[in-house]
Order: structure tokens, then sequence, then C-alpha cells
């Protein structure tokens, strides 16, 4: 069975934020490989930092000139300077070797089945500000970490597109998709008005 990258919601108030992007990635230095830039098949360059469970899989298997599907969580402090962090690699062959060129189009139809595809984000939160004159929305996004002892891990995202103001406080499924350093409103769905 093909293992979906952003798998399917198991609760009706999950909140998260998880995307798949393509590209190559760049250390900064072979001193601290975890940090670099995604570099998208259109040259974009994305801030990004590898999550611990990925680093091994990193060190061990990745080809740092060939592109992969990363499985990504976005974060940003407005809608022009994108931050990825990579919580895994989409391959469903298992890392096993192609030859060059060969797995682009495969791996891109396999996302077309799962009805995702390439710079897709699932985001699901509360609609906590939305800016009408600058077409831009901010989702509040709750971790499910149940370690109370982390300092506050709730984040928020900034997204550009346009909600009503009525969905203030709602509990909203956005799909979003990364254009540059941006994320884009496509659609979404209300899940729950009026959280609070």
């Amino acid at each position: 069975m093909l293992k979906n990258p952003i798998p399917k919601v198991t609760n009706k108030l999950q909140y998260r934020a998880i995307g798949i992007v393509n590209g190559k990635f760049t250390p900064n230095s072979s001193e601290q490989i975890n940090r670099g830039y995604i570099i998208d098949n259109q040259g974009e360059r994305i801030e990004t930092v590898v999550l611990g469970k990925a680093l091994s899989l990193l060190k061990k298997h990745i080809d740092l000139k060939q592109s992969y599907f990363w499985v990504v969580y976005p974060k940003n402090k407005n809608t022009q300077n994108l931050h990825l962090q990579v919580a895994g690699i989409w391959d469903p062959y298992q890392l096993n070797n192609f030859q060059n060129g060969s797995s682009k189009a495969n791996f891109s139809k396999l996302l077309e089945k799962l009805g995702l595809k390439d710079n897709y984000f699932s985001v699901r939160g509360e609609l906590v500000y939305v800016n009408t004159q600058k077409k831009e929305v901010v989702i509040k996004i709750c971790s499910a970490s149940k370690h109370k002892k982390l300092k506050n891990k709730n984040f928020k995202l900034n997204i550009k597109g346009e909600l009503s103001l009525e969905l203030l406080n709602s509990f909203i499924s956005l799909d979003v998709m990364r254009d540059g350093n941006s994320l884009k409103l496509i659609n979404y769905k209300l899940i729950e008005k009026n959280l609070k």
C-alpha cells in the first residue's frame, strides 16, 4: 500500500501544519549538516532545519546532489519568509536507487493518486487574525504534545488569502500551496465555529 506523506486526520479538532516540498537540500556547512536550504526546481531557496528523526536518514541515505520529496513543517513570522523543518523524506520505494530522472515523473503521479502535489500544505487550526486590506490571515496551531514543561509549543502561521471576519476564533482546515517563500490559501473548510 502507498504510504501517504500527509496522514489522514484522526480527530475532528486535530491541529497541524504539514506539507511536501520537492528539492535539493544544501547544508550551510559540513559541520552543521542539519541547517541549510531546500532549493526547489525553480531555484527558489527556502531556509530549512532538519529535525532529529530525519537527520539520521539524511546522513545515511541522502545524496545531496539529488532532489527529494521532503515532508516538512512550515513556520513563518510574516507572509514573506517561510522556514521549513524537515520531519521526513517521502520515498515510496524506500530510498532505492533510480536511474537519473526516472523517478521524478513517477513520484509526481504517485502524489496525484493520493490527492496531493508538490508544495502542498495541510493546515488545521484556529483563525486568530484577518487582514482584509493585505489579504492575509493568521492560523494558530497548538502542539499535541502532552509535555507541559515544554515552553509554549503553539505557533502562528501567516497565510496569503481571504477569509471572512465572521470566521474569527473558528477552527478551520485549509489547503495551502507554497509560492516561493509564501503560503497561499487555495480553499478552506469550517470545522467548528467560535471555539471561544
